[in-house]
């Protein structure tokens, strides 16, 4: 659970800096470990040379060392993290909370035998949970470690002193009056009717984003990045024409349910916060084209997120908690790119191919939950880049031969034996041509059946026991009745002419 330049690229980036030690060894001396004087090496990484692009400031060496002195509590708990069991899995720790929540209602007697048992597997679930606890502990840890550097880089790039910067309890109410004379400029132009078409307040520390901002009339693009909002003010559905807003890396836990009132909103990026789940509103936005809730903890998305984001071209729903996508996300016929890697996903929608427009589909990393495709795959006929990779699937279905526009794919890191790895290795062309022959004798193998059964159903001789003793039957049936009729008569015949023979 260390932190990465994808979860917590600035933490990542100044616990890399710290000198490394073996995971068990407690360091002998502070030299060992001084965090006053973090290693300079250069940016190992891709991820490490654009953040250093953005925020040049990390190379200086005061600011990082009043970084590493603001996560000195992060780098000893990461080394008694890393002596913890691995984290549990969500469905044990539902089912451990379920077994204690209902063993605290348990009034019947029972035996000495059974009381043992019971409360070893009560320990158990404690265990689990206190596992998950220390693990969720840690994670918040973390997430207030990057905060805090993000909060200590901005300080020192506006000349705030570096002590100060990297000091404190916490609270970072400097450069609040900076923040609100912005805001103010801004609110005080629309209220004077000048036309605002676009106000950005990025990268300003805000903690609040005042109501008055929701009646800025004619507002078309916000950008409210980077900030410290916890909330959205519900007057934010007041800015009908807005067509465009960002509201990514803040501390939001939830969205305003008045976010559906934005009809005209065609981008919407919430990505990097805190949310656990979208207003169901959200599916009022019709006229949305890219909606980004990458970053946060999502466990599952609105139900009918897809019956009416019938204009969305983008969906980025990567880095949640996501276990499985709402079947209305087939509903998106306009999709083009949806990226879900880094989820919980057990598997797809059965109907995933009804998304006809569908060009790039990432589903990566998903882990030990991925294990199959729906048989439905095959009809995303327009898709030309899949990402499989570190999943479990052992094989793909025999439809994959259909997607005959596919031009990337990465099947790495899957226990695959359809195809088998040698055709893996020779990339996607041979791994389009082995599905592909694998489709066509599948589909041979469904007409010769498909004829077979009609062949039977037309065949007189063709047929079950019971239908052949029913077809004897009825046969018997009818030879009896003709010669009862061929008796009956002759016995007719022969009466008439003795009774004529004594007329006579």
């Amino acid at each position: 659970m260390d932190p990465t330049p994808q979860s917590h690229p600035i933490l990542a980036y100044v616990l890399n800096r710290l000198p490394s030690l073996p995971a068990v060894r407690t360091p002998r001396s502070p030299r060992e470990r001084d965090l006053e004087q973090p290693s300079p090496r250069t940016p190992a990484c891709a991820a490490e040379i654009d953040l250093v692009g953005r925020m040049p400031g990390l190379r200086h060496p005061s600011v990082l060392s009043a970084m590493t002195r603001a996560v000195a509590d992060v780098a000893s708990a990461r080394d008694a993290i890393r002596l913890l069991d691995p984290r549990p899995d969500h469905e044990q720790v539902d089912a451990a909370r379920a077994l204690l929540a209902a063993a605290g209602g348990k009034t019947d007697a029972a035996t000495e035998e059974e009381e043992e048992e019971e409360e070893k597997k009560l320990a158990a679930c404690r265990e689990v949970v206190r596992l998950e606890e220390e693990h969720e502990a840690y994670g918040a840890l973390l997430r207030n470690a990057e905060e805090k550097l993000e909060h200590v880089y901005r300080m020192a790039m506006h000349g705030r002193g570096i002590q100060e910067a990297g000091g404190g309890d916490g609270k970072w109410e400097e450069g609040a009056g900076t923040v609100d004379e912005e805001v103010v400029r801004v609110l005080k132009e629309a209220e004077e009717g000048r036309t605002l078409e676009k106000v950005d307040l990025a990268d300003r520390q805000l903690r609040l984003l005042p109501e008055p901002v929701g009646r800025i009339r004619g507002l078309l693009a916000l950008d409210v990045s980077r900030n410290q909002l916890k909330v959205v003010p519900d007057a934010i559905g007041g800015l009908e024409q807005l067509e465009e807003l960002r509201l990514a890396s803040n501390n939001l836990v939830s969205l305003p349910d008045s976010i559906g009132l934005l009809s005209n909103l065609k981008l919407l990026d919430v990505s990097g916060n805190r949310l656990r789940v979208l207003p169901d509103s959200i599916s009022k936005c019709s006229s949305l084209v890219e909606l980004d809730a990458s970053y946060n903890a999502l466990a599952y998305l609105p139900t009918g997120i897809g019956l009416e984001l019938v204009h969305l071209q983008t969906l980025r729903v990567h880095l949640n908690k996501l276990r499985s996508l709402p079947s209305s996300v087939c509903e998106m016929r306009s999709l083009r790119l949806l990226d879900a890697h880094f989820n919980e996903l057990r598997g797809l929608p059965a109907t995933i191919g009804r998304l006809s427009a569908l060009e790039t589909l990432n589903l990566s990393s998903n882990f030990s939950d991925m294990r199959d495709l729906p048989p439905s795959f095959g009809d995303l006929a327009g898709l030309r880049e899949l990402d499989l990779s570190n999943n479990q699937i052992r094989a793909l279905p025999d439809c994959f031969g259909r997607l005959g526009r596919l031009e990337r794919l990465c099947l790495d890191q899957n226990p695959l034996a359809v195809p088998p790895p040698e055709v893996v290795d020779k990339g996607v062309g041979a791994v389009k041509e082995y599905m592909a022959a694998r489709w066509a004798e599948a589909v041979a193998e469904e007409e010769r059946r498909r004829l077979c059964a009609a062949a039977v159903a037309e065949s007189p001789k063709a047929s079950t026991p019971r239908e052949w003793l029913t077809r004897s039957v009825s046969s018997l049936s009818t030879w009896v009745s003709d010669v009862t009729v061929k008796v009956v008569g002759q016995d007719t015949v022969a009466e008439e002419e003795e009774f004529m023979q004594q007329e006579y």
